[in-house]
């Protein structure tokens, strides 16, 4: 398995090889041996969660507040655009973002630390989208952010995207840092 770092501070990928034949595909999604050595962890509160998106679909940007929540993100049907914003005050990385394709043919696997917003929009679909998060949800902690957002400047693909009256009506990048400050 290959893990790479991205350009946000704690964001990793694991990138498995797929074994291929005329049968089909085998592939080892995760493994925590190498997952631990890289930081990524899961303890006796780890949920497993699954979304099904049709083609067009966008969700997000989503986060906690609080003690926030890490996920493991993958694709395990489709393709997705991906997107992971840092909104960890401190971070060096603060407030930028880094994009990649999800997909059931490369099956890496998304690293996303705690104190971090997550989206994507559906390119090939129905997506199924496979999260493992290292603790229990509380919704009173979600925040979001809407995923248009001139100060965050993400180049989503073309097109309308289908989306919930949540991230339609989401806050902007700025309420989000003043909240997260404070202010």
């Amino acid at each position: 398995m290959e893990v790479r770092a991205t350009s946000i501070s704690g964001v990793v990928t694991f990138k498995p090889r797929p074994h291929r034949d005329n049968r089909g595909v085998f592939t080892r999604t995760f493994d925590a041996a190498i997952g631990a050595r890289h930081g990524v962890v899961f303890g006796e509160y780890a949920q497993d969660s699954q979304s099904r998106s049709a083609p067009g679909v966008l969700r997000g940007l989503h986060g906690r507040l609080g003690d926030g929540e890490s996920k493991l993100m993958r694709v395990s049907a489709g393709a997705v655009f991906g997107v992971v914003v840092d909104a960890r005050i401190g971070s060096p990385t603060f407030g930028s973002h880094v994009s990649l394709v999800l997909d059931d043919h490369d099956f890496v696997a998304l690293w996303v630390p705690a104190g971090c917003l997550v989206g994507f929009q559906v390119l090939r679909g129905p997506a199924d989208v496979q999260y493992r998060i290292d603790r229990p949800h509380d919704p009173a902690e979600d925040v979001a952010v809407r995923h248009d957002d001139p100060d965050l400047g993400i180049a989503w693909r073309p097109g309308e995207p289908i989306m919930s009256e949540r991230d339609l009506t989401a806050g902007s990048w700025a309420d989000l840092v003043a909240r997260l400050r404070g202010s």
